[in-house]
């Protein structure tokens, strides 16, 4: 395998059906060259024109990156990965992240671009849901002064209904939970001890919920998705599809 290539046969083999076969403009530079140098940028955290001039050009590389963006071509090969999971049991939970001072000033303003003041200055959050193996299912990036429960209602919406749900005591609220039942997924949510009704949960499956946070973990050793340096949410979202199409389905 050529040492410019940073997506193994295996990673590859597993993004090339899913790119567009026909574009417009001039012909195209090498796909998995180009990729790679995505994958470089967002492991290594460096600045686009810092990228290695082995992948090309570091213009034709963010320019790849920010267009397939655009067009949610990042979004769509996140999404048919997802399609082939199973449905079985789902850890929530979301993740917050630092945003350095390069990713102010995006159009629309901070409140549309996903950046809001928190204790720890200004953040991103990642709300995320994974399945049974800590693979990423389903994720939305919200400020960072936004409660988990907030987000937690859009995401479990767009769950298949079986299963169960994990969460920690942010997705306690009745709401969810009866939500949930109709559509018959179970949930293992610990009530907050100051409420009247304290309901049930399954201590040792809620032990899995430790497979959500493992998530976190692996992505933020991107170095671009642990501090976003993105002024547009579309494209930092667009970073955490892409890094994790390579975490758990090309690595």
């Amino acid at each position: 395998m050529p040492d410019e290539y940073m997506l193994s046969d295996k990673a590859w083999a597993a993004i090339k059906p899913l790119l567009p076969e026909v574009y417009a403009g001039a012909r195209r530079h090498d796909d998995r060259r180009i990729i790679s140098g995505i994958v470089h940028v967002l492991r290594s955290g460096c600045r686009w024109k810092d990228c290695p001039a082995v992948y090309g050009p570091y213009t034709t590389v963010y320019n790849r990156f920010n267009r397939w963006s655009g067009r949610g071509r990042w979004q769509g090969i996140f999404d048919a990965l997802v399609a082939t999971l199973p449905n079985d049991t789902r850890s929530i939970d979301s993740t917050s992240i630092k945003v350095q001072r390069s990713a102010a000033g995006g159009k629309g303003g901070a409140r549309k671009q996903a950046i809001g003041r928190s204790r720890g200055g200004r953040t991103t959050k990642i709300h995320g849901v994974t399945d049974s193996q800590g693979r990423l299912f389903r994720f939305s990036l919200t400020a960072g002064n936004i409660a988990d429960i907030t987000a937690g209602y859009e995401l479990a919406a767009k769950l298949p209904s079986n299963g169960c749900l994990i969460g920690d005591m942010g997705y306690d609220a009745k709401k969810l939970r009866v939500d949930l039942a109709l559509r018959g997924t179970a949930t293992v949510i610990p009530t907050n001890p100051t409420h009247k009704h304290q309901w049930y949960i399954n201590r040792r499956t809620y032990k899995a919920r430790n497979l959500v946070e493992r998530t976190w973990c692996r992505l933020k050793d991107f170095r671009r998705i642990a501090t976003r340096y993105d002024k547009l949410s579309r494209n930092f979202a667009s970073s955490v599809a892409l890094a994790a199409v390579i975490i758990w389905w090309a690595d």
